[in-house]
C-alpha cells in the first residue's frame, strides 16, 4: 500500500498525522498557492502534476495504490483531475471533504441566519448591484479581480498571504491572517471595519465557520457561494472513516 494524500486542508494534515503514526507508506500533495505551507510529518512536494495525464503518470512512478483528495471544496479542477486518473489507472479513490455549512433557523428567540445563496462568484459579482456598502469578501485570492465590477463596495480582504501585487478593487484593505479564527475575533474584526454583507464560499468545516457565527449575532446577510458539482465519487468526512477505508 502506498497513499498519496491531495493536501491544503486542515483535514489533509490530520490524515497525514495519522497516516504517519502507523508508518503507513504515503506522500502529501501540494497545489503550491500558499507561499509557506504547513510542514507535514509525510514526504512533501508542492505543484501541480499537469492535468490528468501528469497526474496517471505519478500514480504510476510512484506505485500509488491509494489516493485520499483532501483538497479545498472548491478546488474543482483537482478534484475533477482526481475522479479522471484514479479510473484511467485503477486506483482506489476517496474523498475527505467538509459537510457544507447550512444557515441555521431561528428558534426560541434565538437569531437565525440572512443568508442569499449563489452558484458561482459570477453570480455573486451579480448579487453586489447596488448601493455601496462595507464588504468582508472572504474567498481566497483567486477570484478577486472579478469584484472589480463592483467598484462602489469598500472590500476588506483576509487572505493567508500578502498579494503579489494590488487587488484591482478601488476600495480595499487586505488582513493577512490565517485560521482557525474564534468568534470572538471575528466580531472584533467585523465591528473595526463596519462591516455590512460578508460574501464567502461554502467551504464547510469549523476553522473558518467563526465568519458565519460573527455575521449572526450582528444580523449581517451573507452572499454564500455554494460548491461546484463534481463528478460521482466516495466521500468521507473525518479520518477515521479514510483510515477504515484503508483498512487501518
Amino acid at each position: 500500500m502506498k497513499v498519496l494524500i491531495l493536501g491544503g486542508t486542515t483535514e489533509a494534515s490530520a490524515l497525514a498525522r495519522a497516516l504517519a503514526e502507523r508508518e503507513i507508506p504515503a506522500l502529501y500533495s501540494y497545489a503550491g498557492r500558499v507561499s509557506a505551507p504547513k510542514p507535514q510529518p509525510l514526504p512533501t512536494r508542492v505543484g501541480g502534476f499537469g492535468g490528468v495525464e501528469g497526474l496517471v503518470d505519478f500514480l504510476r512512478a510512484e506505485h500509488i495504490t491509494h489516493l485520499v483528495d483532501a483538497t479545498h471544496p472548491f478546488a474543482e479542477r483537482m478534484s475533477c483531475n482526481a475522479v479522471a486518473a484514479a479510473e484511467r489507472k485503477d486506483t482506489a479513490l476517496i474523498a475527505l471533504t467538509r459537510p457544507p455549512w447550512a444557515p441555521q433557523h431561528s428558534d426560541c428567540g434565538q437569531q437565525g441566519d440572512d443568508w442569499q445563496r449563489v452558484d458561482s462568484i459570477e453570480a455573486a459579482v451579480e448579487a453586489l448591484a447596488g448601493p455601496p456598502q462595507r464588504v468582508l469578501l472572504a474567498i481566497g485570492r483567486m477570484h478577486l479581480a472579478a469584484f472589480a465590477a463592483r467598484p462602489q463596495h469598500h472590500y476588506l480582504l483576509r487572505l493567508v498571504d500578502h498579494p503579489d501585487t494590488p487587488p484591482p478593487l478601488p476600495r480595499h484593505h487586505v488582513i493577512v491572517d490565517r485560521g482557525p479564527f474564534t468568534l470572538e475575533s471575528d466580531l472584533a474584526l467585523l465591528r473595526e471595519h463596519g462591516v455590512e454583507r460578508l460574501v464567502c464560499k461554502n467551504a464547510g468545516g469549523t476553522g473558518a465557520a467563526a465568519k458565519l457565527e460573527a455575521a449572526r449575532a450582528l444580523k449581517l446577510p451573507v452572499l454564500m457561494i455554494d460548491r461546484p458539482a463534481l463528478p460521482p465519487r466516495r466521500e468521507a468526512h473525518d479520518v477515521q472513516a479514510v483510515m477504515a477505508w484503508l483498512g487501518h
